[in-house]
C-alpha cells in the first residue's frame, strides 16, 4: 500500500523558512506515512527551487497567489490525504502519530493544529491565544495552523478557490464546524510579519480583513487593501 499523506506547501520566495517546515516531514517521509512533499510555487527567485531539489520535493508552478497555488498543489497531489502548511510554518514533534491517530479515528473530519510562534512575549502569547479561542469557537482555522484534510473531504467541499486572499477561510467555511477537529499538538509559525508591522496594527489589520469579507468584499479588494497596509 502506498503511503497516504501528501503534504502540500505553497511557496513565494520562501527559501529563509522553508528548510526547517521541510526538516520536520522528513523523518515521516522516510518511515511511509508521506507519499509526496509538493511544493506550489507562484515564481520563485530565491533558493526555494534548489531547497526543493535538495530535499526531493516537487516543485509544480502556478499562479502567484495563495489561492491558485493550493488548488494546484492539491490538483497534483496524489494521496488519499493532504496536510496543507505554510512555509513558514513548523510541525512540531510526534506529529506524525498525531495525524495517524486522526486518519484512523476521523477519516470524515479535517483536523488543525493549534498555534504558537516562533518568538516569545505577551503580544506573541495574545495573537497566538487570539487564533486557538477563534479556531475552536468559531471554527475558523487559518492557514497558518495546518489543514489535514481527506481528499474525498477536500473534493465534496469544492476545495482551494482561486482567490488572492481568504481562501482558507472559504474552504473551512464549506467544510463545516461538524467536520473539523482540533488536533492535540501545536505548530510553530513564523512571527517576522509581525514584528515587523507591529502586532496590534497587523492583528488589527487581520481582524477587520476578516469582518469584511464576511461582509462581502471581494478577496481581490481585500487583497489589494491588505497590502498597502491598512
Amino acid at each position: 500500500m502506498s503511503a497516504p499523506l501528501s503534504v502540500v506547501i505553497p511557496t513565494l520566495n520562501a527559501a529563509e523558512t522553508l528548510g526547517p517546515t521541510l526538516a520536520a516531514v522528513a523523518e515521516p517521509l522516510m518511515e511511509g506515512l508521506i507519499r509526496e512533499v509538493i511544493l506550489a510555487d507562484g515564481g520563485s527567485e530565491d533558493d526555494t527551487a534548489a531547497i526543493a531539489e535538495a530535499t526531493g520535493a516537487d516543485m509544480v508552478a502556478a499562479p502567484r497567489g495563495r489561492g491558485p497555488q493550493l488548488s494546484a498543489g492539491c490538483a497534483a497531489a496524489g494521496g488519499e490525504w493532504l496536510l496543507v502548511l505554510h512555509a513558514d510554518t513548523m510541525l512540531p514533534e510526534g506529529w506524525a502519530e498525531v495525524v495517524r491517530q486522526h486518519m484512523r479515528a476521523h477519516p470524515d473530519r479535517a483536523g488543525w493544529f493549534r498555534l504558537r510562534f516562533d518568538r516569545g512575549g505577551v503580544m506573541a502569547r495574545v495573537v497566538a491565544g487570539w487564533a486557538n479561542l477563534r479556531s475552536r469557537l468559531c471554527a475558523l482555522p487559518y492557514g497558518d495552523q495546518g489543514l489535514l484534510i481527506r481528499r474525498g473531504l477536500y473534493e465534496r467541499a469544492g476545495g482551494y478557490e482561486e482567490i488572492p486572499l481568504m481562501e482558507d477561510v472559504a474552504l473551512v467555511r464549506r467544510i463545516g464546524r461538524r467536520r473539523l477537529r482540533g488536533l492535540p499538538a501545536t505548530v510553530t509559525t513564523s512571527a517576522a510579519r509581525y514584528a515587523r508591522d507591529g502586532w496590534l496594527r497587523r492583528g488589527w489589520r487581520n481582524l477587520t480583513t476578516l469582518a469584511l469579507y464576511f461582509m462581502g468584499r471581494a478577496p481581490e479588494k481585500l487583497a489589494a487593501r491588505y497590502e498597502r497596509g491598512r
